[in-house]
Formats: C-alpha cells, sequence, structure tokens
C-alpha cells in the first residue's frame, strides 16, 4: 500500500447531504471520460494438434501518480501503472495466459471475474504473487460478455482494488456481433464506477483498518471524477460496472428537468439476456456488469445526466454523490454504423431444470464483529467449505441478508446462475433475467440462484463483494466433487493451492522466440481447457 500521511479511518456520520469529507471538488463535469487502452499480445502460439490459439500478455503491478485535484499529484497502484488497468479485447474460443509481475509491496491475486477459470488461475485468494514475483493465469475465454479482472489477495482485497487493481476484459464474438448489429467501436464504451476520499494533501484516504463500508464522497468513471463524454445523436452502447469497494447505486439517465431517458438492457453479468429488455433505473451491485443501449436521437444539442438517487440501501450520502457523469448530446453525427433498429432476439437461453427445492441456504451476517458466512468466515480453513456439489448437479441455493444494516452483493464463483426469486417487492427485476455472477441482496432480502455446477471440479470461492465484508472474512469455499477430500475425484487443477502453478522469481520479460517456442507450448501442452468452447 502507498505511504499515506494518516491512516486515521474516515468517519462515516449520517446526515446533511451537502457535506464533503475529501476537499471539495469544483471541477464536475469539466474533464473528459478517458478510455482505457486496449492491451495487445507480446507472441501467439498456435497447437498443432488441438488448433487452439494461445497469446501472451505481461501485466506489471506498480505504482504510478495521477493529478485528481488541480496542482496534486495522488499515489495509485495499477495494472500496468494505470487505473482502470488496460482493457483486454478477446475473441471467445482463444485462450489468453497473462503474466503478472507484482511490482508493489502488497501481494496480489488476480481474479477474471466471470470467467469459469480452473482453480489455479481462478484468484485464490492465498495464491498470491510476492513482490519481485510473477505468476502465469491461463485463461479460457468462454462466452461472449463483459467481465473484469481484479485483485483477490487474502484480507487486502479492498486496499489493492482501491489504489487502482482492476480492468475491463471483454469477450467478443466477432461473428455474432457482425449479425447482431449493434453500436461498435468508438460507440461501444465501458464505465468502471468508483467512489474515493481523498486528504488536503491530494493523497488517498485508505480504506485500511476499515470493518464496516467504505463510502466515498468523489465519484470516478474511468478513473476521471464525474467526467463527460460527447455523444452523437444515435445509439451507444455502455458496459457498465460497479468497482466500488461498498457504494450499490440505483442509475438513471435524466434530462435537465429530471425526466428519465429510456435504454435497454442488453447483457447481464454473463452475456446477453434473450430480448432487450426495457428500463429507465437500474441497481448496480458491487461487481455487477450491465451492458446497456441509449438512444440519443432524441437530445440532439442537450446535456444529459447519469444519476444517483439520495437514500438508496444504506449507502452515505454526500454533496455530490447523487450524481455519476455527464453526456453532451452533439447536433451531428458521423456514423451510422450499428445504429439500426435493436434485433427482437439477441440470443437463446438455456436454464437448468428447476427442481423445485432449496438445496443449501447461506446466512450472510455479522457475528462478534466479524463478516461471516453461516458463522464461518474464510480464515477457518478447517470449516470455510460449506458446499460440495456433485460434478454437474443442478443445485438452488437461498442467499440471506437478514439484517437491516447492510447490503450484501454475492459473487459465486465458476457458475453462471439465474435469480429465480427474491423476498422483497420489488421482486426479480426484469432486467436480471438473464445469467449471473453477483446478485445483490439489500437489507432484509434473500434470494434464490438455480445454477449447474460444472464445468470443472475443484474448489472455489463464494461471498460478499462489499469488498470490507469479504476482507473481514465474508467469504467461503465449495468443492465440486468434493476434491479437497478426495483428490481421485479431480485432477492437477483441482486444487487451487497446487505448488506447481505458484508464484515464481522475476527475472526478466521474456523474448519472442522465449514466448512462443516455450512458454505457450508449455500451457498448450497441459490441455487446461482442451475442448471446452
Amino acid at each position: 500500500m502507498p505511504a499515506i500521511i494518516d491512516e486515521s479511518k474516515p468517519l462515516h456520520k449520517r446526515g446533511d447531504d451537502d457535506r464533503w469529507q475529501s476537499p471539495q471538488y469544483k471541477w464536475s463535469f469539466s474533464k473528459p471520460l478517458a478510455i482505457p487502452p486496449i492491451k495487445g499480445p507480446s507472441g501467439s502460439f498456435v497447437d498443432p494438434v488441438t488448433g487452439e490459439k494461445f497469446s501472451y500478455y505481461e501485466v506489471h503491478i506498480k505504482e504510478f501518480k495521477q493529478e485528481i485535484y488541480p496542482g496534486k499529484l495522488t499515489t495509485f497502484v495499477g495494472y500496468d501503472g494505470i487505473s482502470p488497468g488496460p482493457t483486454f479485447k478477446m475473441n471467445v474460443g482463444e485462450r489468453s495466459v497473462v503474466r503478472f509481475v507484482n511490482e508493489a509491496n502488497t501481494p496480489s491475486s488476480i481474479h477474471l471475474h466471470g470467467s469459469p477459470s480452473r482453480p489455479p488461475f481462478d484468484g485464490w485468494a492465498e495464491d498470491t504473487i510476492a513482490k519481485g514475483n510473477y505468476k502465469d493465469y491461463v485463461w479460457p475465454n468462454v462466452g461472449a460478455r463483459t467481465l473484469w479482472y481484479h485483485d483477490h489477495a487474502m484480507h487486502v482485497t479492498a486496499v489493492n482494488a482501491f489504489y487502482g487493481q482492476a480492468g475491463f476484459y471483454i469477450l467478443q464474438d466477432p461473428v455474432k456481433e457482425a449479425a447482431l448489429n449493434l453500436p461498435n467501436g468508438k460507440y461501444d464504451v465501458p464505465l468502471s464506477i468508483v467512489d474515493r476520499i481523498y486528504r488536503t494533501n491530494g493523497e488517498l484516504v485508505s480504506p485500511a483498518g476499515e470493518d464496516d463500508s467504505y463510502w466515498g464522497d468523489v465519484i470516478h468513471v474511468n478513473g476521471v471524477p464525474w467526467p463527460y463524454l460527447e455523444v452523437e445523436p444515435r445509439k451507444y452502447r455502455f458496459r457498465i460496472c460497479d468497482m466500488s469497494l461498498s457504494r450499490s447505486y440505483k442509475m438513471s439517465i435524466q434530462t435537465k428537468s429530471n425526466v428519465k431517458v429510456p435504454y435497454h438492457v442488453i447483457a447481464t453479468d454473463a452475456g446477453y439476456v434473450q430480448t432487450p429488455i426495457p428500463t429507465s433505473e437500474m441497481v448496480l451491485g458491487i461487481g455487477e456488469r450491465y451492458e446497456i443501449v441509449v438512444d440519443f436521437a432524441s437530445y440532439a444539442g442537450q446535456n444529459l445526466t447519469m444519476r444517483n438517487p439520495r437514500d438508496f440501501s444504506k449507502n452515505e450520502d454526500f454533496a455530490l454523490t447523487n450524481q455519476i457523469m455527464q453526456f453532451r448530446v452533439a447536433k451531428s453525427l458521423s456514423s451510422t454504423g450499428g445504429n439500426g433498429n435493436l434485433p427482437s432476439q439477441l440470443t437463446t437461453l438455456e436454464y437448468p431444470p428447476n427442481p423445485n427445492r432449496v438445496d443449501r441456504t447461506f446466512k450472510f451476517e455479522r457475528t462478534n464483529g466479524q463478516w461471516k458466512i453461516n458463522g464461518v468466515g474464510f480464515a477457518e480453513a478447517s470449516k470455510r467449505v460449506l458446499a460440495k456439489p456433485a460434478y454437474g448437479n443442478v443445485e438452488v441455493w437461498r442467499l440471506e441478508n437478514s439484517s437491516g444494516g447492510w447490503a450484501h452483493p454475492i459473487h459465486i464463483h465458476l457458475i453462471d446462475f439465474k435469480v429465480l426469486s427474491r423476498s422483497s417487492s420489488r421482486g426479480v427485476q426484469a432486467y436480471e433475467n438473464g445469467y449471473k455472477d453477483v446478485v445483490q441482496l439489500l437489507e432484509n432480502e434473500s434470494v434464490t440462484v438455480l445454477a449447474r455446477f460444472q464445468p470443472w471440479k475443484g474448489e472455489y470461492m463464494f461471498h460478499c463483494h462489499n469488498l470490507i465484508h469479504e476482507d473481514d472474512d465474508m467469504m467461503a469455499s465449495f468443492d465440486v466433487a468434493n476434491t479437497k477430500a478426495n483428490a481421485a475425484n479431480g485432477d492437477i487443477f483441482s486444487n487451487p493451492m497446487n505448488p506447481q502453478f505458484r508464484d515464481k522469481p522475476f527475472t526478466g520479460s521474456p523474448s519472442l522466440s522465449e514466448i512462443e517456442g516455450e512458454i505457450l507450448p508449455y500451457w498448450a501442452g497441459l490441455k487446461v481447457y482442451e475442448g471446452f468452447n
């Protein structure tokens, strides 16, 4: 973690909405939205037997300085020294080998959120990269969707993610994209939303030591506080992800007279919904991703604001936390490509059969000052395996938040699930009707989710994605096929802590001949994802 002058915790007091914790930020809607650069490969290899294509990438986790308040530099730690990190754009079916090199002071573990990765490459919280070391992550890239990659190191995830270790990872199906003719290129825009607190010297107030929730008063989109985006009067596709530590949003886009702009949801966490879903407002929990299409054609010459209501859930409100970013709609457009009518059908979703029973119940609660799942925390290694689903089995899990004091966005690794029910009056929202990997439990809510436990055997995590809660131990595991008790049920990839795949000392970047002649053929030869498409 970067050196901070004062590590005292911010004061969290509900009160006047016009207050600031940070120095007052006077430049909202004055800086343009930043678009993270696309990460390119350093080499590639095609397996001559299977035809699988493998591409090699190298990412360095390192400290950098950025000006947020004029004339003051803020210390961040990001992937390749930027935050958000570079965006990966991958074609489905092509494997990636991503070498993460840790040059920071805290250990790291990288989770590709939304990917059915094998356990050693899923970002197991104890499988960390020490400073000066590297680890290769092998990812399958199956199923077009918007993912994000972020830190997952045990008990320091909040600090690492807060200081900048997060970024977009987009899986594309070029054939399907061409057939759907959705907005693309510069009209396809990723939006990461994060809240932070600053000190008078421009440095950040760290979440280290926080054990409740972290409520920032400066809202960033793609690393810029309250930016603006110049758009043309046409359709745009936005890939939105809440990358905050604790804050959820109830996002809408509004005119100057507070009229909500209609838009369509075209994808959830795990990819396309069946048909475009109209809405004008949605709840966005931490880790959730939604892809929306907004048509600005009726708003030429106007400024629109992406907003977040006050008094939503238990979020702390501050002077400008009811605003997220601004859209400045031009009066003319330069291209009509991807600007046609939305398809009436985007995909066909097939769900597992509903067994009409609840197989397991998990209660997310605070016990004796610690965040637990069914009374167990992740640090309790001998107790933390709370489920052992048989491989390929369909199960219904009930996720319960019986507290009136906190919301819990729940993320289950490995699987995509369908939200079947929600106990509160809001029920399952129409825009949630697709495959997901995070579900938002507001206060006193429970939900049931349906999933098939495949395609891999082994141990995976599930947890609250309020990263303060996760670090203070609201995380457990499930072991598909009970491989921990019986190793013969799995293979070399079932154990997330297999020493063969742990971090190693970094001695320098490999040459192209080493990448294409040694590293990629080695991973191809292990058949990590052979036949998985």
